[in-house]
């Protein structure tokens, strides 16, 4: 489509590469962190590598003027056709609260979606966004395609240490035992915009057999869309994402990236992750 169009705008917590980014004109909104009183932001100022292992160390939202400044901002680039705001779940972050805020401010020209998922969860609700606005939905087309693609997210991930998460209080029901299993490997989940135990395993590569098992259980023999995050553990993302390739044969490559620093904080080192997108000419909501 060539002119002005709908544009799509998320948070750095969506974990996008660069180049989908760029290759959809998705506008990105850093989320902060705060270290030792230095206010960063994410994906934009320098983060130390190891951030996730830094004492006297927190996470904020997007701040409304931030937020309010990206969207007059890209409502001025669609030349009136409006803005799709997708962010990270309103019970994972304030974010979403204060971007329907930042939308009131600036009226109907905006419109705001939960992702209700993180990471690449919400980067495939935005892609879905810009899909539709490349192709020339207007406001509200673009705003039912991202609302569509909330409803066939999937998320999941290990982690190694329970001290991120311990710290972190985005564990819902699961922080009672976070006290005294040591030992456990935790899979969790991301259900209804939550963080969730998902189940209790004793090693990580059983943990990490069973993420695999769910995701294979959720996408069957259709064609999905994957990404495989990870935190220091490279070589842990390239296995997950090796053994997805050969056990879901009908789906590309998965798209490998590092968990974005703000989400990091909360997993610590060693995690993996998977998100899933189900191919919406083949979803079936149940």
């Amino acid at each position: 489509m060539s002119g002005p169009r709908v544009v799509v705008v998320t948070d750095s917590s969506a974990c996008l590469p660069v180049a989908l980014r760029d290759r959809w004109g998705i506008r990105t909104v850093p989320l902060h962190i705060l270290l030792d009183g230095v206010d960063l932001r994410d994906g934009v100022d320098d983060v130390p590598a190891d951030i996730y292992a830094r004492d006297r160390v927190t996470t904020a939202g997007a701040g409304p003027d931030d937020l309010v400044g990206a969207y007059r901002n890209a409502l001025s680039y669609s030349a009136g056709s409006g803005v799709v705001a997708v962010h990270i779940s309103s019970l994972l972050s304030g974010t979403f609260g204060t971007a329907e805020q930042a939308a009131e401010q600036i009226g109907s020209g905006v419109r705001v979606v939960d992702s209700r998922s993180a990471a690449m969860g919400t980067g495939f609700v935005a892609l879905a966004a810009a899909r539709a606005a490349a192709a020339g939905a207007d406001l509200a087309g673009v705003a039912a395609a991202a609302d569509a693609a909330v409803h066939r997210s999937h998320a999941y991930m290990v982690v190694q240490r329970l001290d991120n998460l311990r710290r972190s209080g985005r564990i819902g029901s699961a922080a009672a035992w976070l006290g005294t299993a040591l030992s456990l490997k935790p899979l969790l989940a991301v259900e209804d915009g939550k963080l969730v135990l998902a189940q209790r395993i004793r090693t990580v590569s059983k943990a990490v057999a069973a993420m695999l098992d769910r995701v294979c259980d959720v996408v069957g023999e259709r064609s999905a869309a994957l990404a495989v995050h990870h935190v220091a553990n490279p070589q842990g993302a390239a296995e997950v994402a090796g053994a997805l390739a050969e056990r879901l044969p009908a789906c590309e490559p998965a798209v490998i990236t590092d968990l974005c620093p703000t989400l990091a904080l909360h997993v610590g080192a060693g995690a993996v992750a998977v998100c899933v997108d189900v191919d919406p000419e083949e979803f079936v909501r149940p």
